[in-house]
Parts: structure tokens; C-alpha cells; sequence
């Protein structure tokens, strides 16, 4: 115990900034920049406390590295004062992204003519701030030095993207916390775009059938009447676990199932990746599993952190979901579970709004900030984005009654 707290105090000291650091900063003086592997970070007390407050901690940028290829190249700048101290560590990964990815159909077929003649049209080289997989965050706590990290970055990043070859810079889906010391980044040339939002569910209530009696009266006549019929027509058994390698071959074909129906496909992940989600995050991962006569026919994978419940990905079996109302009943079961064990809040990723709509969720906005290196691209590409951004041609984003969220300016 004597050691872990001398282990402790000696990381309290390396963490803290020294007078002199301090005094630079509150005159402006922006940190140096610098790329680094994860190899040559990961015995740093810095590293070790990357995010610790966050749902997705360190340990998850750990597991994403490893197991989410699709052609990333993923790398971490550290930003040192001029004692050269490291004052934050900010992932990174580059890769190519398609700007059509959430235009509307008109759009893509517009330009999917041209590109017969002009393949990379609107396809470049991005560097991407922030996780491969889900939202990202400033690595600082206070307004002052979360302001000071953006502005250095903001002043390093074009250098920074043409050694990496990069033509595009993004801040990939920050959340709405973020933007008062992200909104220095509009001076550096970067444009705000809604990405598609999270949604979200305040638990305040006694159990389900009070969360029911919050919705519309046909709401609440629909949903009973699916659960009369889905135990009518098949008797479910729901289990938690936490570590999911005995299960990884029957819920990974679900996982595809659902994820090959998307609309927008981002990230894929793979099998390693739910295995290593609960094998090195087992405080936070749960997997629901529903059962028929012994079989998995739907998944949820949770990360839970603090007062809050964060569904990150679903899985179903299509011979029997619909029969079942297998969203349904997920939805149910994950609610009554939460409740029962005190979470205030559940959380879901982004997509397939229509049902979280009925289900009385609010959005949660995760925001973009894209620049082009070239000046004069990046003229024209402010004038273009808010045409391609995903959440313009969404009808059912339109009907929550925070929509507006998603464009305000804090």
C-alpha cells in the first residue's frame, strides 16, 4: 500500500505543471508538439492517467489500436511546455475519408458520375483528431488549459498534416462540453459541422412501468402490445457477463447483421475487439445476452461509467428480430437492468433515430471541425460542408425537440 501511494504522489508530481510553466502559459505562450507511438508513451504517469475521467480511458485507445484496422495509421501528439513537461497527449489516427459519407442521395449520385472520370473526388488523406471509434476529448481539466491545448494544436496541425501527408484535418465528434475551447478553431481556418448525434435518457424513474407511463398514449399501446407478442411467441432468457470470449463466435455474426444494414457505416470492429473490450476494461464492459432454447439471438455492449449506462453496439439475429421485436425488448430489458441497479442515464450511439424518437430520448451533439491545408481549398470546402454534413437530410433528427442543439453555438 506504501509503495502505491509513493507511486501516486510521484505521478501528482510529474502531472503537475511548475511555476514557471504556469506563468508562460497565462502570458499565451502555446506547448511544442511533438509525434510520438503509443511504445514510447505507455510507461509515462501521463499515459497512465490519459482520460481517466472518460468513459473510454486510455485502456480502450489501448484496444482500438489493436484491433480496428481498416488501414489506420495511429499515432499521439504530445504537447510539452517549455520545461519539456508533458502537459497533454492527444490521439490521432489518418486515414482516407470520403466527404460524401452522409450527403444526400442527390448528391452522391451527382458525384459518383463525376468520379467515373475523377475517382478521388472529395476522397482525401485526413488526419483525424480525437478515437477511431466513438467521440473524442481535449486531455486537460480546467477551461484555461483546455484552451491552450486546442490553440496549439490549432497553430501545429497544418505543419503536423503535410509531414503526414494528410490534405484534411478533422476534429472527429467532440461533444458539446467542448466547444467553448473549441471555438478558437474558427480562427485557424476550421469549420463546425454537426456529426450524427448520441442520444440520451434520464433514469428517473421507479422502474419500466413508470418510464411507460412518461410516453404517448399510442407509444405506450404499441410497445405493450410487442411484448404480449413477443413472449407469446418465444420464451427469452437474458444473462449479463462481462468477459464475452465464450460467446464471441454466436454474437459476432449479430454484430455484423445490424452493422451491414447501416446507412452510414463507419468503424467495423472485430471479433479481438469485443474480446479485449472485457478482458482489459472488466469494470466498466458489459454484454447482455438474450437467449431462444439455448441460442443468442440479440446483444447489447455496454460500457458502463460512473451514473451512467452507454449502449455502443447492438447485434441481432434477422430470423427472429422482427417476429420477436427484439430492438424492443433490448431496449426493456437494458432499461429495467439500469434502473435496478441506480444508473441516472443511459446513452446510445448514433443512428437509427425513429424508435429513440418514440422513445422520448433526447440528442446528445457531437460536432466536427474540418479544415483543407490549402487555403484556398478550404474556402471553398466552408462553403460546401454544410451541404454534406449527415444530420441536414435526417427527417426524424429534425422532430427532437433539442434538434436546434446540434447547430447552436455553446
Amino acid at each position: 500500500m506504501l509503495r502505491g501511494i509513493e507511486a501516486a504522489e510521484s505521478d501528482a508530481v510529474l502531472l503537475a505543471p511548475s511555476e514557471e510553466a504556469v506563468a508562460k502559459e497565462r502570458a499565451g505562450a502555446l506547448l511544442q508538439i511533438e509525434i510520438m507511438s503509443r511504445a514510447e508513451l505507455e510507461h509515462s504517469p501521463q499515459w497512465r492517467h490519459l482520460y481517466a475521467h472518460e468513459r473510454k480511458d486510455r485502456r480502450y485507445y489501448e484496444i482500438v489500436e489493436d484491433t480496428i484496422d481498416q488501414g489506420f495509421d495511429y499515432g499521439y501528439f504530445v504537447l510539452r511546455d517549455e520545461a519539456g513537461q508533458i502537459r497533454a497527449i492527444q490521439p490521432f489516427f489518418v486515414n482516407d475519408q470520403d466527404l460524401l459519407g452522409g450527403a444526400s442521395p442527390p448528391a452522391v449520385k451527382m458525384v459518383s458520375k463525376i468520379r467515373r472520370i475523377w475517382p478521388r473526388l472529395l476522397k482525401m488523406r485526413t488526419l483525424m483528431i480525437g478515437c477511431a471509434v466513438g467521440e473524442g476529448h481535449i486531455d486537460a481539466q480546467n477551461g484555461a488549459s483546455r484552451r491552450l491545448v486546442v490553440s496549439s494544436l490549432a497553430a501545429a496541425l497544418p505543419k503536423e498534416a503535410r509531414h503526414l501527408k494528410a490534405k484534411m484535418i478533422v476534429f472527429k465528434e467532440f461533444p458539446r462540453v467542448d466547444r467553448p475551447a473549441l471555438s478558437c478553431l474558427d480562427k485557424s481556418g476550421f469549420t463546425r459541422i454537426p456529426s450524427m448525434p448520441m442520444t440520451r435518457l434520464k433514469l428517473d424513474f421507479e422502474n419500466y412501468e413508470s418510464y411507460l407511463r412518461t410516453l404517448g398514449r399510442n407509444t405506450r399501446s404499441q410497445l405493450r402490445k410487442k411484448f404480449k407478442e413477443s413472449e407469446e411467441r418465444a420464451s427469452l432468457e437474458m444473462t449479463v457477463v462481462t468477459d464475452i470470449t465464450r460467446y464471441i463466435d454466436d454474437i459476432y455474426p449479430l454484430y455484423l447483421a445490424v452493422w451491414g444494414k447501416s446507412t452510414l457505416q463507419f468503424e467495423k470492429a472485430t471479433p479481438d475487439y469485443f474480446r479485449k473490450i472485457g478482458q482489459n476494461i472488466p469494470d466498466k464492459a458489459l454484454f447482455f445476452l438474450w437467449f431462444l432454447n439455448g441460442k443468442i439471438v440479440a446483444f447489447n455492449y455496454c460500457l458502463a461509467h460512473k451514473d451512467s449506462i452507454n449502449s455502443e453496439y447492438l447485434g441481432f439475429d434477422y430470423q427472429v428480430a422482427y417476429d420477436l421485436h427484439l430492438y424492443y425488448v433490448v431496449s426493456r430489458d437494458v432499461l429495467v437492468w439500469a434502473i435496478a441497479n441506480k444508473y441516472k442515464w443511459w446513452y446510445s450511439t448514433a443512428l437509427n433515430y425513429e424508435p429513440k424518437f418514440r422513445l422520448r430520448q433526447e440528442l446528445v451533439p457531437l460536432d466536427l471541425y474540418v479544415r483543407h491545408t490549402s487555403p484556398v481549398v478550404n474556402f471553398i470546402m466552408k462553403r460546401v460542408l454544410p451541404y454534406l454534413e449527415p444530420t441536414r437530410y435526417d427527417k426524424i433528427l429534425q422532430r427532437f425537440p433539442n434538434y436546434n442543439d446540434l447547430n447552436a453555438k455553446q
